[in-house]
Protein backbone atom coordinates (compact mmCIF):
# COMPACT_ATOMS: atom_id res chain seq x y z
CA UNK A 1 0.00 0.00 0.00
CA UNK A 2 1.21 3.15 -0.99
CA UNK A 3 2.21 6.10 1.87
CA UNK A 4 -0.59 8.51 -0.21
CA UNK A 5 -3.01 5.56 0.66
CA UNK A 6 -2.01 5.03 3.95
CA UNK A 7 -2.58 8.76 5.10
CA UNK A 8 -5.52 9.51 2.73
CA UNK A 9 -9.24 9.43 5.06
CA UNK A 10 -10.68 5.85 4.53
CA UNK A 11 -13.27 5.74 2.10
CA UNK A 12 -16.99 4.41 2.11
CA UNK A 13 -16.34 1.91 -0.95
CA UNK A 14 -13.20 0.49 -2.37
CA UNK A 15 -14.04 0.14 -6.45
CA UNK A 16 -12.02 -2.73 -8.25
CA UNK A 17 -12.19 -2.80 -11.52
CA UNK A 18 -9.60 -5.27 -13.70
CA UNK A 19 -8.14 -4.90 -17.13
CA UNK A 20 -6.17 -6.48 -19.37
CA UNK A 21 -4.45 -5.06 -22.81
CA UNK A 22 -7.17 -2.21 -22.28
CA UNK A 23 -5.58 0.34 -23.09
CA UNK A 24 -8.73 1.77 -25.76
CA UNK A 25 -11.42 1.18 -23.51
CA UNK A 26 -9.72 1.98 -19.99
CA UNK A 27 -9.71 6.10 -20.84
CA UNK A 28 -13.42 5.63 -20.77
CA UNK A 29 -14.16 3.37 -17.86
CA UNK A 30 -12.15 5.22 -15.90
CA UNK A 31 -13.77 8.77 -16.79
CA UNK A 32 -17.18 7.04 -15.39
CA UNK A 33 -15.55 6.08 -12.19
CA UNK A 34 -14.51 9.74 -11.41
CA UNK A 35 -16.14 12.85 -10.09
CA UNK A 36 -16.78 14.59 -13.42
CA UNK A 37 -18.90 12.10 -14.00
CA UNK A 38 -20.44 10.04 -10.92
CA UNK A 39 -23.34 11.75 -9.58
CA UNK A 40 -23.99 12.55 -6.00
CA UNK A 41 -20.86 11.55 -4.38
CA UNK A 42 -17.52 12.99 -3.42
CA UNK A 43 -13.92 11.87 -4.22
CA UNK A 44 -13.33 11.28 -0.25
CA UNK A 45 -16.56 8.45 -0.30
CA UNK A 46 -14.69 6.34 -2.25
CA UNK A 47 -11.22 4.89 -4.05
CA UNK A 48 -10.95 2.82 -7.05
CA UNK A 49 -8.37 0.50 -7.14
CA UNK A 50 -6.99 -0.46 -11.35
CA UNK A 51 -5.97 -3.55 -11.45
CA UNK A 52 -3.77 -4.27 -14.29
CA UNK A 53 -3.56 -7.91 -14.45
CA UNK A 54 -0.66 -8.73 -16.33
CA UNK A 55 -1.08 -6.89 -19.74
CA UNK A 56 1.49 -7.57 -22.54
CA UNK A 57 0.09 -3.29 -23.31
CA UNK A 58 0.12 -2.28 -19.80
CA UNK A 59 -2.16 0.90 -18.95
CA UNK A 60 0.66 4.06 -17.98
CA UNK A 61 0.14 4.83 -14.21
CA UNK A 62 0.26 8.72 -15.04
CA UNK A 63 -3.31 8.34 -16.75
CA UNK A 64 -4.71 8.31 -13.69
CA UNK A 65 -3.53 11.19 -12.14
CA UNK A 66 -6.37 12.95 -14.32
CA UNK A 67 -9.32 11.26 -12.52
CA UNK A 68 -7.83 12.20 -8.71
CA UNK A 69 -5.71 11.37 -6.24
CA UNK A 70 -7.99 8.30 -5.13
CA UNK A 71 -6.91 6.40 -8.14
CA UNK A 72 -4.76 3.75 -7.56
CA UNK A 73 -2.48 1.71 -9.98
CA UNK A 74 -1.43 -1.66 -9.40
CA UNK A 75 0.23 -3.94 -11.86
CA UNK A 76 0.49 -7.68 -11.52
CA UNK A 77 2.58 -9.86 -13.12
CA UNK A 78 1.01 -12.23 -13.80
CA UNK A 79 0.90 -15.40 -16.51
CA UNK A 80 -2.30 -16.48 -15.49
CA UNK A 81 -5.57 -15.49 -18.14
CA UNK A 82 -7.84 -15.23 -15.11
CA UNK A 83 -8.97 -12.42 -13.23
CA UNK A 84 -9.64 -14.29 -10.13
CA UNK A 85 -6.71 -13.85 -7.87
CA UNK A 86 -6.01 -10.30 -8.70
CA UNK A 87 -9.61 -9.38 -7.90
CA UNK A 88 -9.05 -11.27 -4.36
CA UNK A 89 -5.79 -9.51 -3.78
CA UNK A 90 -7.26 -6.25 -4.63
CA UNK A 91 -9.85 -6.92 -2.20
CA UNK A 92 -8.00 -7.72 0.33
CA UNK A 93 -5.80 -3.97 -0.14
CA UNK A 94 -9.32 -2.27 -0.07
CA UNK A 95 -9.82 0.14 2.42
CA UNK A 96 -13.84 0.73 2.19
CA UNK A 97 -15.97 -1.26 4.11
CA UNK A 98 -17.64 -2.11 1.04
CA UNK A 99 -16.16 -3.24 -2.19
CA UNK A 100 -17.66 -2.92 -5.83
CA UNK A 101 -16.06 -6.03 -8.31
CA UNK A 102 -16.04 -4.65 -12.17
CA UNK A 103 -14.32 -8.12 -13.53
CA UNK A 104 -14.33 -6.52 -16.75
CA UNK A 105 -12.14 -3.04 -17.44
CA UNK A 106 -14.46 -2.41 -20.80
CA UNK A 107 -17.64 -1.42 -19.09
CA UNK A 108 -18.47 1.84 -18.82
CA UNK A 109 -20.69 2.64 -15.85
CA UNK A 110 -24.07 4.33 -15.65
CA UNK A 111 -23.92 8.15 -13.21
CA UNK A 112 -25.38 7.03 -9.69
CA UNK A 113 -24.49 3.46 -9.64
CA UNK A 114 -21.57 4.43 -6.84
CA UNK A 115 -24.27 7.19 -4.64
CA UNK A 116 -26.73 4.66 -5.13
CA UNK A 117 -24.51 1.21 -4.07
CA UNK A 118 -23.63 3.77 -0.97
CA UNK A 119 -27.80 4.56 -0.29
CA UNK A 120 -28.36 0.31 -0.88
CA UNK A 121 -26.02 -0.80 1.75
CA UNK A 122 -27.82 1.00 4.85
CA UNK A 123 -30.89 -0.97 3.85
CA UNK A 124 -29.43 -4.64 5.16
CA UNK A 125 -26.37 -5.58 7.65
CA UNK A 126 -25.01 -8.60 4.15
CA UNK A 127 -26.56 -6.22 1.21
CA UNK A 128 -25.91 -7.48 -2.33
CA UNK A 129 -26.00 -5.06 -4.29
CA UNK A 130 -26.02 -5.46 -8.32
CA UNK A 131 -26.61 -3.50 -11.53
CA UNK A 132 -27.55 -5.36 -15.13
CA UNK A 133 -25.56 -5.46 -18.04
CA UNK A 134 -25.71 -4.01 -21.72
CA UNK A 135 -23.72 -3.99 -24.69
CA UNK A 136 -22.76 -0.98 -26.80
CA UNK A 137 -25.00 -1.68 -30.02
CA UNK A 138 -28.55 -2.69 -30.89
CA UNK A 139 -28.06 -6.21 -30.18
CA UNK A 140 -25.97 -8.15 -27.73
CA UNK A 141 -22.08 -8.21 -29.59
CA UNK A 142 -22.28 -12.01 -30.19
CA UNK A 143 -24.54 -11.26 -32.90
CA UNK A 144 -23.62 -7.45 -33.78
CA UNK A 145 -19.92 -9.06 -34.70
CA UNK A 146 -21.38 -11.06 -37.36
CA UNK A 147 -22.68 -8.05 -38.97
CA UNK A 148 -19.28 -5.75 -38.54
CA UNK A 149 -19.94 -4.40 -35.71
CA UNK A 150 -16.24 -3.42 -33.93
CA UNK A 151 -14.04 -0.99 -32.54
CA UNK A 152 -14.54 2.00 -35.28
CA UNK A 153 -17.93 1.33 -35.68
CA UNK A 154 -18.15 1.56 -31.48
CA UNK A 155 -15.81 4.72 -31.78
CA UNK A 156 -18.87 6.49 -34.09
CA UNK A 157 -21.63 5.36 -31.99
CA UNK A 158 -20.04 6.94 -28.96
CA UNK A 159 -19.46 9.94 -30.50
CA UNK A 160 -23.12 10.12 -31.40
CA UNK A 161 -23.98 10.88 -28.08
CA UNK A 162 -23.03 13.37 -25.21
CA UNK A 163 -22.35 10.78 -22.65
CA UNK A 164 -19.97 12.18 -20.88
CA UNK A 165 -21.70 14.76 -19.77
CA UNK A 166 -25.44 12.75 -19.81
CA UNK A 167 -24.30 9.12 -19.54
CA UNK A 168 -28.03 8.20 -19.34
CA UNK A 169 -27.66 8.85 -22.75
CA UNK A 170 -26.15 5.57 -23.37
CA UNK A 171 -28.70 3.07 -23.02
CA UNK A 172 -29.68 4.99 -26.35
CA UNK A 173 -26.96 3.51 -27.85
CA UNK A 174 -27.53 -0.22 -26.04
CA UNK A 175 -29.18 -3.35 -25.65
CA UNK A 176 -29.31 -5.76 -22.75
CA UNK A 177 -26.51 -8.75 -22.21
CA UNK A 178 -27.95 -12.08 -22.74
CA UNK A 179 -27.06 -12.54 -19.35
CA UNK A 180 -29.42 -9.88 -18.03
CA UNK A 181 -32.67 -11.38 -20.26
CA UNK A 182 -35.01 -8.67 -21.32
CA UNK A 183 -34.27 -5.82 -19.28
CA UNK A 184 -34.39 -4.69 -15.12
CA UNK A 185 -37.19 -7.38 -13.85
CA UNK A 186 -35.49 -10.25 -15.72
CA UNK A 187 -34.13 -13.06 -14.04
CA UNK A 188 -30.22 -12.16 -13.94
CA UNK A 189 -27.48 -14.89 -14.82
CA UNK A 190 -24.65 -12.20 -13.67
CA UNK A 191 -23.38 -8.61 -12.95
CA UNK A 192 -20.33 -7.19 -14.27
CA UNK A 193 -20.41 -4.35 -11.60
CA UNK A 194 -21.60 -5.43 -7.97
CA UNK A 195 -20.98 -4.25 -4.46
CA UNK A 196 -21.02 -6.21 -0.93
CA UNK A 197 -19.37 -5.77 2.10
CA UNK A 198 -15.57 -6.20 2.15
CA UNK A 199 -16.11 -8.86 5.19
CA UNK A 200 -18.83 -10.10 3.35
CA UNK A 201 -16.76 -11.06 0.46
CA UNK A 202 -13.29 -12.15 2.53
CA UNK A 203 -15.91 -14.47 4.24
CA UNK A 204 -17.25 -16.50 1.20
CA UNK A 205 -13.47 -16.63 -0.56
CA UNK A 206 -14.29 -14.17 -3.18
CA UNK A 207 -13.39 -15.46 -7.04
CA UNK A 208 -13.06 -19.28 -6.59
CA UNK A 209 -9.39 -19.38 -8.14
CA UNK A 210 -9.71 -22.73 -9.06
CA UNK A 211 -11.21 -20.95 -12.37
CA UNK A 212 -8.27 -20.49 -14.38
CA UNK A 213 -9.57 -20.57 -17.99
CA UNK A 214 -9.34 -17.65 -19.73
CA UNK A 215 -11.35 -14.37 -18.53
CA UNK A 216 -12.03 -16.76 -15.49
CA UNK A 217 -14.66 -19.11 -17.31
CA UNK A 218 -17.80 -18.89 -15.48
CA UNK A 219 -16.27 -17.73 -12.08
CA UNK A 220 -18.33 -14.05 -12.11
CA UNK A 221 -21.80 -16.36 -12.84
CA UNK A 222 -20.44 -18.88 -9.66
CA UNK A 223 -20.32 -16.28 -7.56
CA UNK A 224 -23.38 -14.95 -8.49
CA UNK A 225 -24.85 -18.24 -7.92
CA UNK A 226 -22.69 -18.49 -4.21
CA UNK A 227 -24.78 -14.58 -3.11
CA UNK A 228 -27.93 -16.20 -3.73
CA UNK A 229 -27.59 -19.73 -2.77
CA UNK A 230 -26.91 -17.73 0.67
CA UNK A 231 -29.61 -16.84 2.53
CA UNK A 232 -27.08 -14.14 4.47
CA UNK A 233 -27.25 -12.09 1.68
CA UNK A 234 -30.28 -9.59 0.97
CA UNK A 235 -30.03 -8.81 -2.85
CA UNK A 236 -30.58 -5.55 -4.16
CA UNK A 237 -30.73 -4.52 -8.07
CA UNK A 238 -30.22 -0.80 -9.16
CA UNK A 239 -32.78 0.84 -11.20
CA UNK A 240 -31.94 3.00 -14.07
CA UNK A 241 -28.32 1.82 -13.93
CA UNK A 242 -25.56 -0.39 -15.57
CA UNK A 243 -22.43 -1.11 -17.36
CA UNK A 244 -22.25 -0.93 -20.64
CA UNK A 245 -19.51 -3.16 -22.73
CA UNK A 246 -17.40 -1.84 -25.36
CA UNK A 247 -15.98 -3.61 -28.12
CA UNK A 248 -12.22 -5.56 -26.94
CA UNK A 249 -12.01 -8.66 -28.63
CA UNK A 250 -13.41 -10.63 -24.82
CA UNK A 251 -13.09 -14.21 -25.05
CA UNK A 252 -16.86 -14.40 -24.29
CA UNK A 253 -18.53 -11.15 -25.30
CA UNK A 254 -16.71 -10.67 -28.82
CA UNK A 255 -17.25 -13.91 -30.67
CA UNK A 256 -19.70 -15.44 -32.63
CA UNK A 257 -22.13 -18.36 -31.14
CA UNK A 258 -20.07 -20.32 -33.43
CA UNK A 259 -16.58 -19.45 -31.88
CA UNK A 260 -18.27 -19.56 -28.41
CA UNK A 261 -16.41 -21.21 -25.63
CA UNK A 262 -19.16 -22.09 -23.47
CA UNK A 263 -18.58 -26.16 -23.99
CA UNK A 264 -15.26 -25.48 -22.09
CA UNK A 265 -15.91 -23.02 -20.07
CA UNK A 266 -19.28 -25.39 -18.89
CA UNK A 267 -16.77 -28.24 -18.44
CA UNK A 268 -14.63 -26.68 -16.39
CA UNK A 269 -17.29 -25.72 -14.02
CA UNK A 270 -18.69 -28.94 -13.64
CA UNK A 271 -15.19 -29.88 -12.83
CA UNK A 272 -15.30 -28.06 -10.20
CA UNK A 273 -18.26 -27.99 -8.60
CA UNK A 274 -18.91 -31.61 -9.60
CA UNK A 275 -22.52 -30.37 -11.52
CA UNK A 276 -23.88 -29.20 -14.61
CA UNK A 277 -23.92 -25.44 -14.27
CA UNK A 278 -27.47 -23.17 -13.75
CA UNK A 279 -28.29 -19.92 -12.42
CA UNK A 280 -29.72 -19.88 -8.81
CA UNK A 281 -31.44 -16.25 -8.66
CA UNK A 282 -33.40 -15.19 -5.77
CA UNK A 283 -35.87 -11.95 -6.45
CA UNK A 284 -33.99 -8.40 -5.13
CA UNK A 285 -35.33 -5.48 -3.45
CA UNK A 286 -35.08 -2.37 -6.14
CA UNK A 287 -33.65 0.46 -5.44
CA UNK A 288 -33.53 3.31 -7.76
CA UNK A 289 -35.01 5.63 -10.40
CA UNK A 290 -35.89 5.58 -14.11
CA UNK A 291 -34.59 8.14 -16.26
CA UNK A 292 -36.25 8.65 -18.94
CA UNK A 293 -33.38 6.87 -21.44
CA UNK A 294 -33.83 3.61 -19.39
CA UNK A 295 -37.43 2.77 -19.69
CA UNK A 296 -37.21 0.59 -22.68
CA UNK A 297 -35.64 -1.92 -20.64
CA UNK A 298 -38.57 -1.86 -18.29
Amino acid sequence: MSLMRLFQPRPRLSVIVNFYNMQREAERTLYSLSTAYQQAIQASDYEVLVIDNGSSQPLNPRQLSQFGSHFHYHYLPTQSASPCKALNQAARLARGELIMCCIDGARILSPQILSLSLQAAKLHAHPFIYTMSMHLGNKPQNLSIEEGYNQQVEDALLASVDWQHHGYQLFTIASTALSSGNGFFSQFAESNCFCLKKSDYLQIGGFDEAFTSRGGGLANLDFFNRIHENERFYPILLLGEATFHQFHGGVATNVSFAEHPWEQMAAEYAQIRQQSFKTSFTPPTYLGNFPPEARAFL
